[in-house]
């Protein structure tokens, strides 16, 4: 394969947060979808990184620290990528510990009202397998279809866990300038994450304004006119155009690793940006 033709997935989870798939697995997965590098971008969590760091080397994949941290803009969560960051940070360690731990209260008052409503699940029922991170809402649609109340996780956010639905808890809010500092304090790169999903251009120039680095153009649910449109804005800014498949594994069976995907150049555009905010 020529260096032009490299491709970087650049989005995606592990059992750290609410992924199926160990660090190793993911490696695994991304050698056979031919993958140049990678980026673990777990919620709330650099857990899985430090392992996929060390094994890359193994599977011939390079791998990008990262995280995923969803923010309030305005009225409107947004979701931020963070590369290239200082995963053994002891304050963004810390930080991120306090985060989990605040997502853990909410699926205790989730599973409270769910309880109330004849729908019983206990704590165990949403840690399946090797699971030991950042616990979400996908965690409890899960353990609802497990227990058999539910046929499908889409079913279990329509009915009940959705932003409208009778089991739904606040989560934590995050300012967005608070999650740019955490980025930019361990040395990282912020982007934008799947910008077409929240259809909020006119809040990028903003982002920019606190650090924003690079535009999410290249993603599953992004049609070609989308792409082609961040492609077209991340040009326009002077912005790193990424892209993933936000894989989760056989928790969205439907979305595999390499499914969406970067050229491989712009990890060198990430490296880069990374360095001169240092």
């Amino acid at each position: 394969m020529t260096p032009e033709n490299l491709r970087a997935d650049l989005h995606i989870h592990t059992l750290a947060s609410d992924g199926a798939a160990t660090a190793e697995e993911v490696l695994a997965e991304a050698r056979q979808a031919g993958m140049a590098a990678i980026s673990i971008t777990d919620h709330d969590s650099v857990d899985a990184v430090g392992e996929a760091v060390a094994l890359a080397p193994r599977y011939g994949v390079e791998v990008v620290p990262g995280i995923e941290i969803s923010v309030d803009v305005g009225e409107t969560e947004m979701h931020l990528l963070g590369y290239f960051i200082d995963y053994r940070d002891p304050e963004l360690c810390r930080r991120l510990s306090y985060f989990r731990q605040i997502r853990a209260e909410r699926a205790d008052r989730m599973l409270e009202i769910l309880d109330g409503m004849g729908f019983p699940l206990d704590m165990e029922a949403l840690l399946p397998g090797q699971m030991t991170g950042s616990i979400g809402r996908l965690h409890i649609a899960q353990a609802l279809v497990r227990a058999g109340y539910v046929k499908s996780p889409g079913e279990a956010f329509a009915r009940y866990i959705g932003n409208d639905g009778p089991a739904y808890v606040e989560k934590l809010k995050i300012g967005v300038e608070e999650a740019m500092e955490m980025i930019l304090r361990t040395g990282g790169a912020p982007v934008l994450a799947h910008p077409g999903q929240f259809d909020r251009d006119e809040l990028i120039p903003g982002l920019i304004e606190k650090g924003l680095v690079g535009l999410e153009a290249y993603y599953p649910s992004h049609s070609r006119f989308a792409v082609n449109h961040y492609l077209e804005l991340a040009r326009h800014y002077g912005l790193a155009a990424t892209g993933g498949s936000d894989s989760h594994g056989l928790n969205k069976e439907n979305v595999r690793i390499g499914s969406a995907a970067a050229p491989y150049s712009v990890v060198a555009q990430l490296r880069d940006r990374a360095a001169r905010g240092k």
